[in-house]
């Protein structure tokens, strides 16, 4: 072995005692090595050290013996100090490369994962200094794959496992492309709940194989592990990763959940296939917003998923959306923004402020251009209206990334033109043209920031609308780049849409589908299966589309089951000021409100935008101050108030109300009362 002048191994086998040192091989590599002393079943290997610099040789014969000459391909993962602790993952952050096959490959591919340490060190605190080692083991063909969390992170139960399994290795279900099946389990791995089923079930001789191989994990490392795992084509199990579950919850503790900022987006309920074409690449870009900034710890993020689906309802973690103030009051960084002026302070992410806009402007330029070039859809063939598919849900990701990240940052009070603004402009310019409805969409594409996404018949244009111009003057430009970005992200949605009704037009005349829209009815895994092999779901018959389901304003899952949660620190007469000024007028419930009423809902819709003109007031129960609807209030002088607590029950239809859009304080005035 080749030394330093400290006597530090720059080579160590994942065999050799040694390499169960953190220090000198990473967490990652130490706990495998750790676990293949014990008897694991962990795949051979060798360790390039912290002690490794880029002037020294790279371990030529060791690469020549693990990969059989360069005819075995091999995996370069990353094995940072940082990463894989009690308190920290750090998951996804540093890079690892699959399927390298040749010298010059594994030269790039270590000189690669060794860069992605000096860059996450660049952005995070945490990984500052900490030192970066490199694990390279054989690539296995496996054929399954998959993680198990030996308690049930969310929870916190220890009695329940949650485990998620795919055809092939795991690295679809690590690196977030593919959720999988997965479900509950018992201790003994009986199914109590299947979460999802974006794909096969494990079987159970393979899923006792997985079991057992936890069971040996946590007898060696102690304490409940997040473990990566594959099971060979001969049905060996094998070990790929061991690391404590960060921030396990206690049983009844768990993040707080609601519609909230979400609901202007998706106000209706979302079906499988809407929620894994919209929905999961919304909660990605959410989270690697929240990464960049470093608003949220490492182990907040690894224990939320940031937004899900509560009955088809699109809900999110509020308390890392800055909805409601964090319980520690450590993070208060929220939209409106208050804390986002203290995440201002870091000059990370000053940097990322200044080059926003124009990141902003390079991803809608190019989303436009990828738009222009899609030919008609019938045009193309099943793969190629899959590709779209795939490809639209990478494009969200990015863009809503992008919006999360403008919004977080925007320190400057100034308004920007609002699609929504943009597009009632538009709309009116359309209807004085006469222009059919189903023509409008095609020539003026904005008026889609009027309709949520859906996988079906265009959803209905408003109708009468005020004759409106789109704002001029100077504005804030990361307020610009946050409204340009959400049009580019419903128009991407739209796309898949229509894209996914091809495939269900084709699905319906080959006898599969009783109608084109009950394709929103599959997960997309399945979508695949169908398109490519005529096969659908053995309960696909079974399947309805989600009830509208009131879904409490803020909740926690407890069993999958939404259970209100009281906030006492909340004033009962108060919610957020979202514009400025004051109103006074009398309170409607429901569609079409008169001029002059104060309109009460549940959630932000972007179907309202047309009444908001002729609204004396909004209050809201839900929703962001920096909404489409806020900010159209704002412009037509309209006073909003969000975050009220049980507006819709607590604010009688017919009863007069004053609020304030500066403090969010809402009056039933006494007198209206005495009249009823």
């Amino acid at each position: 072995m080749t030394t330093t002048t400290t006597q530090q191994p720059t080579v160590v086998s994942l065999r050799d005692p040694r390499a169960q040192d953190p220090a000198l091989t990473g967490a990652k590599a130490a706990a495998l090595a750790r676990a293949a002393g014990h008897g694991l079943p962990v795949l051979d290997g060798f360790v390039l050290t912290t002690a490794w610099t880029e002037q020294g040789r790279l371990p030529e014969i060791e690469w020549r013996r693990l990969s059989t000459g360069g005819r075995r391909p091999l995996v370069v993962r990353s094995s940072s100090m940082a990463e894989d602790g009690a308190e920290q993952s750090m998951a996804g952050l540093f890079t690892s490369i699959l399927d390298v096959r040749d010298w010059t490959g594994f030269t790039d591919a270590v000189g690669r994962v060794r860069a992605s340490g000096t860059a996450v060190a660049a952005h995070s605190p945490t990984a500052t200094g900490a030192a970066m080692a490199v694990l390279v083991q054989p690539f296995l063909a496996a054929a399954w794959g998959g993680v198990l969390f030996t308690a049930d992170p969310m929870s916190g139960r220890r009695d329940r496992m949650v485990l998620t399994a795919v055809r092939g290795g795991p690295s679809e279900v690590v690196d977030g492309s593919a959720a999988g099946w997965t479900a509950s389990l018992t201790r003994r791995g009986r199914i109590r709940t299947v979460l999802t089923a974006d794909g096969p079930e494990l079987p159970a001789r393979v899923r006792r194989k997985v079991i057992r191989l936890a069971s040996r994990a946590t007898a060696v490392f102690g304490g409940p592990l997040d473990i990566e795992w594959a099971v060979d084509e001969a049905g060996h199990a094998v070990l790929l990763q061991a690391r404590p579950i960060t921030a396990l919850r206690r049983p009844g503790s768990g993040p707080i959940f609601g519609p909230g900022p979400l609901a202007e987006t998706f106000p209706e309920p979302l079906r499988p296939l809407e929620q894994d074409l919209w929905l999961s690449p919304l909660a990605e870009g959410l989270r690697v917003a929240l990464e960049l900034t470093g608003a949220a710890p490492a182990r907040r993020l690894r224990s939320s998923p940031v937004a899900t689906a509560a009955g088809g309802i699109a809900v999110a973690d509020l308390e890392l959306l800055g909805v409601i103030p964090p319980r520690n009051a450590l993070l208060r960084w929220l939209d409106p923004r208050p804390g986002a002026r203290r995440l201002g302070a870091a000059a990370r992410v000053g940097r990322l402020a200044a080059a926003l806009p124009e990141l902003a402007r390079h991803t809608c330029a190019r989303v436009d251009s990828d738009l222009a070039e899609v030919p008609p859809l019938r045009h193309l063939g099943t793969s190629g209206l899959l590709d779209v598919l795939h490809h639209t849900a990478t494009a969200l990701t990015a863009v809503h990334g992008y919006e999360a990240l403008a919004g977080m940052l925007l320190r400057d009070d100034r308004p920007a033109p609002t699609a929504a603004a943009i597009a009632l402009a538009a709309l009116a310019e359309a209807r004085a043209a006469g222009l059919a409805d189903d023509r409008i969409a095609e020539e003026y594409p904005v008026v889609l920031a009027l309709t949520p996404p859906r996988i079906g018949p265009p959803a209905a244009l408003p109708g009468a609308v005020l004759e409106s111009t789109a704002p001029e003057g100077e504005f804030a430009e990361l307020a610009v780049a946050r409204e340009a970005l959400r049009l580019r992200a419903r128009w991407i949605q739209e796309l898949a849409a229509r894209a996914a009704l091809e495939i269900g037009e084709r699905l319906t005349s080959a006898g599969l589908l009783p109608e084109p829209e009950a394709v929103a009815l599959l997960r997309l895994a399945e979508l695949r299966r169908a398109a490519t092999h005529r096969a659908l779901p053995a309960d696909f018959t079974d399947r309805t589309a989600p009830e509208p389901l009131a879904v409490p304003t803020e909740f926690r899952f407890a069993d999958g089951v939404p259970v209100a949660v009281a906030r006492a620190a909340r004033s009962a007469d108060h919610g957020v000021g979202a514009c400025g000024g004051s109103g006074r007028g009398v309170v409607h419930i429901g569609h079409r409100p008169p001029p002059g009423s104060v309109l009460v809902v549940r959630h932000l819709d972007p179907r309202l935008a047309a009444e908001v003109p002729r609204l004396a007031g909004l209050i809201a129960e839900t929703g962001s101050p920096l909404s489409h609807l806020a900010i159209l209030a704002r412009e037509h002088g309209v006073p909003v108030v969000v975050g009220y607590p049980d507006a819709t029950r607590r604010l009688p239809d017919g009863a007069e109300v004053e609020l304030d859009g500066r403090t969010g304080a809402v009056r039933i005035v006494p007198e209206s009362m005495e009249v009823r």
